[in-house]
């Protein structure tokens, strides 16, 4: 599903309303909620209004377990960690037990810390299908979302819940969560602003399938839904295309 928003505060807001309502279906079903979390700008807007009223206050944190779909190999304290920004806009501000945010440490060892991160997630759902009641994905401009980048061996991963990546780009390693876990979350939701995102937002969606050059592609759930929340900018004409229109 396609929902176009005006502009990136209500997209925002929309996300963080998905979040809330979300945490309380699984608390209420399953008696706790686990979300993975995405970096970059976009996001950090959806990450204030959570610790901001209304939603501050209608949202169960104390049954919140928190992931992250990717991570900057650099330390916590450095402006480029994701985990950095979303505590700063959102986690350090409301109650969530410190035992159930769950930060990619990836410096020195990616390749360790993929290991790692891999068996924390396997040993939360010991017993229990791994399915992640929300995934947040960004859009990057070539194509890539989380740290699954163009032309990268993780792309044919079938197994690992988690890798370590090479960021060439950025002469940097990251750590991401992989298709095969990612696929099997209850809801999948993207967030994407802004006019830059244009072209590559149209060709995910309605260019020809090629993940090894566009892997948000490779983002299909196999029975959870996709979302697609975009601002008017990015979206472009795709209102046209069946998205729906949200003020």
């Amino acid at each position: 599903m396609i929902q176009v928003y005006p502009d990136l505060e209500s997209l925002s807001r929309a996300a963080a309303d998905l979040l809330v309502e979300q945490a309380n279906l699984a608390v209420a079903a399953r008696g706790r909620f686990s979300v993975a979390l995405s970096g970059g700008n976009t996001p950090r807007r959806t990450y204030e209004l959570l610790a901001t009223p209304p939603l501050v206050d209608q949202a169960p944190w104390d049954r919140v377990h928190v992931f992250w779909g990717d991570e900057r190999c650099v330390p916590l304290n450095d402006s480029r960690s994701n985990a950095r920004m979303a505590q700063e806009a959102w986690l350090d501000r409301v109650p969530i037990p410190g035992r159930q945010i769950h930060p990619m440490n990836c410096a020195p060892d990616p390749a360790a810390a993929a290991r790692q991160y891999e068996a924390q997630l396997r040993e939360f759902f010991a017993g229990q299908p791994p399915i992640l009641d929300l995934v947040f994905l960004g859009l990057g401009d070539d194509g890539h979302t989380a740290s699954l980048f163009p032309g990268t061996t993780v792309l044919a991963e079938t197994e690992r819940w988690a890798a370590a990546v090479y960021a060439a780009a950025q002469n940097l390693y990251r750590v991401t969560l992989t298709p095969p876990l990612i696929n099997q979350a209850a809801v999948v939701a993207f967030l994407v602003a802004g006019a830059a995102k244009a072209g590559v937002l149209r060709e995910v969606l309605h260019g020809p399938r090629d993940p090894a050059r566009l892997p948000a592609q490779l983002i299909q759930p196999h029975r959870g839904e996709l979302l697609w929340l975009t601002d008017l900018a990015a979206a472009g004409s795709l209102a046209q295309d069946g998205g729906s229109l949200r003020a």
